[in-house]
This record gives structure tokens, C-alpha cells and sequence, in this order.
């Protein structure tokens, strides 16, 4: 198949790389890991995308999972512009705030008031304060193979061997704060309790994503997840949820309602504000009532709860609220990755669409479960030849084998079952080519 044309996009990436550091306003959409340059798109309609050289692929990154409605939700759409007509920001109070998360709090009985901010790294750094005010403790526990944005004391990797202080894994982190950070591996449960239990009088949270979807998607045993909590419970540490990525997203609650399972402490990221640059953290009255300004723990925004935000949130989190939203979702998806993977069975390669709700992301280990970052085979090839020979196909997901698909309500089966297709034909190139 002939490479589609992307000479506007390279004229754009060339330019733009006068203007920002690698040419991108965040590192995974410079193509480093795939190789080659990076697509520009230009609009985005249903489960549709369409780059500035007038490529239309059919998009499972959804803006890397907020768009569970799909690209231009008409009823989002005419939400936002009505909104828009009062204005843009106001700095002060407005009643989509309320009733955004009355839609919220009314549906997730294990959180009572919620502080809405811009993102998802907002909201753990935010998170991550209140549990240290809540405590008076400073450690925090956290795990290899989650990923928690660009907070200081999050962005530390596990030092040499199995319980360690953590190491910084980026530039510009001191080691002081990564030294407040404990990194251990996940789904090893002895582990966990021997380290809670030594480090009880200074950890004041552990924070995890419950379904690890940054480093693949890395399902945790479900034991596993009920010792953390009642470890926690026991030992006086609070347990925050990241579920930036799994909150709404496998169900309304997300993973804590998923697996029954109630965290202290909870983030969402911006499905909840439509793909609008939204974030929340959430917990019980005991524990928010120490936000200023009722409390000491200071934290602000100024466009935190932002007009138009809050009006794209009521308006996507009305229609996942919906009774059988997520049942839906999760048996298109199924149905979708149950016929790719059958495909690749019956050839043989070594490869396995893993999935839960509506979330799904290449294995390259055959029918291995991987469960931890460090048994996924960092050099990628067959990942980084699938991805180009996919968007040769008119398909797009995200530029990097570790990053995870979505399924929007906007992929109709019609749209699954012609991307099926077109999986298989681009998996059976992989192998048979390389």
C-alpha cells in the first residue's frame, strides 16, 4: 500500500519546531517513538479524524480518552456554544459548577464534595497535598508502571533493588522530593505489607492508578487491590485513586465502582469537562473539609470550574449517566477485540488486544498477562511497523506502543466491525513482512 500523503504536516512540523521544544506542547505527539513526523490534524466528527493533507482515519486515541462521545458531540457542541454566548471566564462562582457535580456526587456515593481544577496533573498534585495536610505525614507510596503527570514527587522511578526510596526520572526534580517518594513494584502483595507496615508513622498516602493504563494497561489482581485498601484502612494511610484515565471511563464511578473497591481519595481528568481542559479531586467530608478555605490546605485556580468547561461536562456526563451507557460500551468493545483476537490465534502471532470497558491495548506477548511494566519488551518494532502500516489503513491511535485505545459511543459497529478489518489486514503485514 502506497504511504498516504503528509507533506502538510511535515511543512507544519518543520515550522512548528521553531516555536516549541521538539516541535510538540507535549513529548508523545512528536512521533519519537514510532518514528517520522507527526500528523496535524485539522477536525475531528464522530469516530472520525482528518489531518491538514485531508487524511480520515478512523480515531481510537479520542484526545487519549476524554471523548467517549466521540469528536464534535453535537449535544456537547451546542452546550459549550451556549455557554460561550454568556462568556468565556469569570473568575467567580457560576451554577454549571453546581450542577456539574450534583450529576457527580448524586451518582458516586463514596465521594461527598469534590474541588474542580484544570487537569489531571492538577488534580494529583492537589490530591497529594490534602492527604499530607489530612496526616500530617509526608511520604508517599506510589507504583513503577503508573503514571501520575509531571507533579515533582510523581515523576520518580524505582531505584535499585525491590523496596526503594525513589530515584528522580526527570530533569529540574530535586532528591529531596523524589526522597519522599517510596516506589514499589505492582501486584506483589508481600512486598506491599512489609513496606506499609515500616513505613506506617511517615507514609501519609499510597497512590495508584487501579487499572494502570500509561504503561500499557497493566490489570491488577483484584486481591491485590482489596489488600492495598485494607492495609490502608489498618495502618491509617490514605489511598488515593488516580482515575484520570479509568474514572468514567469503565463506569460511571470508574474503577472504584468497577471493582467495588472505595478510595479516600479520588482524580478524574478532563472526560468529565467533554475534552475540555478539566480536572477534579474528590473524597469524604472529614477529609475535604481541610481545603482552604475551609481548611489549611491551600489550593486555587483561577479558572478552575471555567464556564464552558462545566457546560461540556453536563452535557457528555448527562448522556454516560444514561442507564445501559456502559454496558453498550463495553460489548462493542469486546465484540471488536474478540474478532481481531481471534484472527491473530488463528495465525498464530505472538499478539493479544487486552481490554476492559471500553479501554484496549496491544500486547506483544502472545497470551502472557502482563502485569507490570518492566515484562513489556521495550524496543517495540512490531508495534512501531503495525502503527504506520494502521495509518496507511486510515486508522489512528495514540504514537506509542505503551499508550492505550478507546472506544467511543460514536464507533457504531458498523465503524468496529470495517476497523476489524483493517486491524487484521495491518497485523498480518507486520508479521508476514518483518
Amino acid at each position: 500500500m502506497t504511504d498516504i500523503s503528509k507533506d502538510k504536516s511535515k511543512q507544519l512540523f518543520e515550522k512548528s519546531k521553531k516555536y516549541f521544544p521538539g516541535g510538540v506542547n507535549s513529548p508523545v505527539r512528536a512521533f519519537r517513538s514510532v518514528g517520522g513526523n507527526p500528523l496535524f490534524i485539522k477536525k475531528g466528527d464522530g469516530p472520525y479524524i482528518w489531518d491538514e493533507d485531508g487524511n480520515k482515519f478512523i480515531d481510537f486515541c479520542c484526545s487519549w480518552g476524554p471523548l467517549i462521545l466521540g469528536h464534535n458531540n453535537s449535544t456537547v457542541r451546542e452546550s459549550v456554544t451556549k455557554a460561550l454566548h454568556n462568556g468565556s471566564s469569570f473568575g467567580a462562582p457560576t451554577s454549571l459548577e453546581n450542577d456539574l457535580a450534583e450529576i457527580i456526587l448524586s451518582r458516586i456515593p463514596f465521594i461527598d464534595k469534590l474541588r474542580f481544577v484544570s487537569s489531571g496533573t492538577e488534580a494529583v498534585m492537589s490530591a497529594i497535598r490534602l492527604a499530607r495536610g489530612c496526616t500530617k505525614k509526608n511520604k508517599v507510596l506510589k507504583f513503577e508502571g503508573c503514571y501520575h503527570g509531571h507533579v515533582d514527587s510523581m515523576l520518580v522511578k524505582a531505584g535499585s533493588g525491590l523496596v526503594t526510596f525513589g530515584e528522580s526520572s526527570s530533569a529540574g526534580v530535586p532528591d529531596s522530593f523524589a526522597n519522599e517518594t517510596i516506589v514499589l513494584p505492582l501486584n506483589n502483595s508481600e512486598l506491599l505489607y512489609e513496606t506499609l507496615k515500616q513505613h506506617q508513622e511517615q507514609l501519609a498516602c499510597v497512590i495508584i492508578e487501579p487499572i494502570p493504563a500509561n504503561n500499557g494497561l497493566l490489570l491488577q489482581d483484584l486481591s491485590f487491590l482489596k489488600s492495598l485498601r485494607k492495609w490502608c484502612s489498618e495502618l491509617n494511610i490514605l489511598l488515593i485513586f488516580d482515575e484520570v484515565i479509568s474514572g468514567f471511563r469503565v463506569s460511571f464511578g470508574g474503577a472504584a465502582e468497577y471493582y467495588q473497591i472505595e478510595p479516600d481519595i479520588v482524580t478524574y481528568g478532563k472526560i468529565i469537562g467533554g475534552g475540555l481542559p478539566v480536572g477534579a479531586y474528590a473524597a469524604k467530608n472529614e477529609i475535604m473539609s481541610h481545603v482552604s478555605p475551609e481548611g489549611p490546605v491551600y489550593q486555587a485556580g483561577t479558572l478552575s470550574g471555567n464556564p464552558v468547561a462545566m457546560a461540556a461536562g453536563i452535557a457528555q456526563l448527562s448522556k454516560c449517566a444514561e442507564e445501559g451507557f456502559y454496558e453498550d460500551q463495553q460489548h462493542r468493545t469486546l465484540e471488536f477485540i474478540s474478532s481481531i483476537n481471534s484472527f491473530c490465534e488463528s495465525k498464530d502471532y505472538p499478539i493479544k488486544i487486552v481490554s476492559i470497558g471500553s479501554i484496549f491495548w496491544f500486547s506483544f506477548a502472545g497470551n502472557k498477562s502482563i502485569k507490570s511494566a518492566d515484562q513489556i519488551n521495550p524496543e517495540m518494532n512490531h508495534f512501531n511497523r503495525l502503527y504506520h502500516l494502521l495509518l496507511n489503513k486510515g486508522i489512528y491511535i495514540g504514537p506509542s506502543g505503551y499508550e492505550v485505545g478507546f472506544v467511543s459511543f460514536a464507533h457504531e459497529v458498523s465503524v468496529l466491525k470495517m476497523a476489524s478489518k483493517l486491524f487484521c489486514e495491518a497485523i498480518e503485514q507486520t508479521f508476514t513482512n518483518s
